[in-house]
């Protein structure tokens, strides 16, 4: 009987060994490698509440597009594979009040170009996602799911 416990215990343990790497692989890359390109240019983390308010003045009306990568390792046989994923966002023009809201909020110094599109005072403001909601928030639930199918 006691074998049979530890047997169970080394089995849970090693299933909650994955989950938890699997969970650090999966959300500590996706968010470090995502940005915000506008015009062409690439836009991080705005560096202040004044770049924050100008970069979404500058969406207002216009389109950005978020690009992000996965990276996904099978520890077992050292495979790794990755991809990008890039998603196109509509807006339509965007009262000064709304962005600053946003701003003041401080919500938007937090996240790659200022972008929140889920965020309940922008999310009327979008016209069009030309891809999937959960890439621009940071995993490409698809692709990582493509890539995790790759590695095993």
């Amino acid at each position: 009987m006691v074998t049979t416990k530890t047997s169970l215990w080394q089995k849970m343990s090693k299933i909650f060994v994955n989950i938890y790497y699997w969970a650090f692989v999966l959300h500590l890359f996706p968010n470090d490698f995502e940005v915000v390109v506008y015009e062409g240019v690439i836009r991080e983390k705005p560096s202040s509440k004044q770049e924050a308010r100008q970069f979404l003045k500058d969406y207002s009306g216009k389109q950005a597009a978020t690009v992000g990568s996965v990276l996904v390792t099978n520890l077992k046989t050292g495979l790794r594979k990755g991809d990008s994923d890039r998603v196109e966002i509509h807006f339509n023009e965007i009262p000064d009040e709304v962005i600053e809201k946003l701003v003041d909020e401080g919500t938007t110094l937090y996240v790659a170009g200022g972008l929140i599109i889920e965020h309940p005072l922008i999310f009327p403001y979008v016209k069009e996602v030309v891809g999937t909601t959960d890439s621009v928030m940071g995993l490409p639930k698809d692709l990582t799911e493509k890539l995790l199918k790759a590695v095993l």
